[in-house]
């Protein structure tokens, strides 16, 4: 179990240049964390979208089928330690924002107008374009939420910054591993955010059992991960910080 440092420990660390990932990479390592809310929250206002902050109740003016909607997205957000920031790479990052940038300054507005165009038509109860488009405006505004929420808890750490010393020989987020189980045989894992992991790109997230493991670990040691068949040994070969592509299959796939 990875041990969490208390509010003031973090408070201290980040006066010291540390993101404040446990056992952190460094200063080199982290950039400054944009603020995505505030920004998006002023926009959303003036096209209707509520961005409702965590642990805040709905606005009576939404309706029975938007706060279904709103009780969805806390049931899609993959859940975060306590207490911790969402570690993501540059490049995780950059697709989130990318996908919430193309839903409010594209495809909502487009939505809405359609929308409008197909409630002027007459009866909506059996108006099949108002029913879906306010269907999917539902959808979008759910996402829009959820990755406003994720983007607003963002810690973005490069794995390609400049390492010194233990840090550069120590397993932490974005480090690149090649292991060997007891088979003799060996693979490469990437360790990244919760929104970024791809098992079949071998990109695992910093929360998955493995990648608690090998925290803290350098070439040559042996940790054990616990599995469904029963605990695994596995051998560190190579601890490595390059650029991590994430979502280059989902992309592929056309996800």
């Amino acid at each position: 179990m990875i041990g969490h440092p208390s509010r003031r420990d973090s408070r201290d660390r980040r006066r010291a240049g540390d993101c404040g990932f446990p056992d952190g990479p460094g200063a080199a390592a982290c950039a400054d964390r944009p603020i995505i809310g505030a920004a998006y929250n002023v926009l959303f206002r003036k096209r209707g979208v509520t961005a409702r902050p965590a642990g805040k109740p709905m606005n009576k003016a939404f309706t029975r089928e938007d706060a279904s909607a709103q009780d969805d997205d806390d049931v899609e957000a993959a859940p975060l330690p306590e207490g911790t920031r969402n570690y993501m790479t540059p490049a995780g990052f950059e697709r989130l924002k990318a996908e919430l940038d193309q839903l409010v300054g594209r495809e909502r507005p487009e939505l809405v107008a359609t929308v409008a165009w197909a409630a002027s038509n007459g009866d909506r109860s059996e108006n099949g374009d108002y029913l879906y488009g306010k269907k999917r405006l539902r959808e979008i505004d759910r996402r829009i939420r959820f990755l406003i929420k994720r983007l607003d808890r963002a810690e973005v750490v490069d794995p390609a910054a400049v390492r010194e010393g233990d840090a550069a020989e120590r397993v932490y987020f974005g480090a690149t591993v090649t292991i060997r189980d007891q088979r003799g045989e060996e693979r490469r894992l990437s360790i990244v955010g919760i929104d970024e992991a791809d098992t079949a790109q071998g990109h695992v997230s910093w929360i998955s059992p493995v990648a608690r493991a090998l925290l803290r670990a350098r070439e040559g040691d042996t940790v054990s991960v616990a599995t469904p068949a029963g605990v695994e040994e596995l051998e560190v070969i190579e601890v490595a910080y390059v650029p991590v592509a994430t979502g280059a299959g989902r992309a592929a796939a056309g996800g």
